[in-house]
């Protein structure tokens, strides 16, 4: 089994975790935080874009590798998997820059969770369909 279409997506996920672990550190390391969130703002924002991050890719990529071995056609996959990778890079820079609501954010997030549910109810689909049979 092959999973050549979630292999890319989940990629260049990879290398927004890697982005968001850095600026991460790069706070800490500047206000002098090992743990916890200190005093600062931008600490406490760049662990949350970290964490949120991590909260959803996983199950996101999990859900697609699954689709990934049915039916579901291949342009679709590919559709969902830059939906979830622009959908993150848009909360992670909406997280990142403004406080509160935002554009970037607010889409990101509709983005991500619209990967999630459509590739949830699709699995059900094909899930239940092969065990009919």
């Amino acid at each position: 089994m092959h999973a050549h279409i979630v292999a890319i997506y989940g990629s260049l996920l990879g290398l927004l975790f890697i982005y968001l672990s850095i600026r991460t550190v790069k706070f800490r390391r500047r206000e002098q935080v090992d743990y916890g969130l200190g005093e600062g703002k931008e600490l406490a924002r760049a662990v949350r874009a970290h964490a949120n991050f991590t909260e959803y890719v996983p199950l996101a990529l999990i859900l697609l590798l699954v689709l990934e071995h049915t039916a579901f056609p291949h342009w679709a996959m590919h559709i969902l998997g830059g939906l979830l990778v622009l959908g993150r890079c848009l909360h992670a820079w909406g997280f990142t820059r403004n406080p509160g609501t935002s554009f970037g954010r607010v889409t990101g997030t509709l983005f991500t969770w619209g990967v999630i549910l459509i590739t949830s109810l699709a699995n059900l689909y094909y899930a239940v369909l092969s065990s009919l049979y």
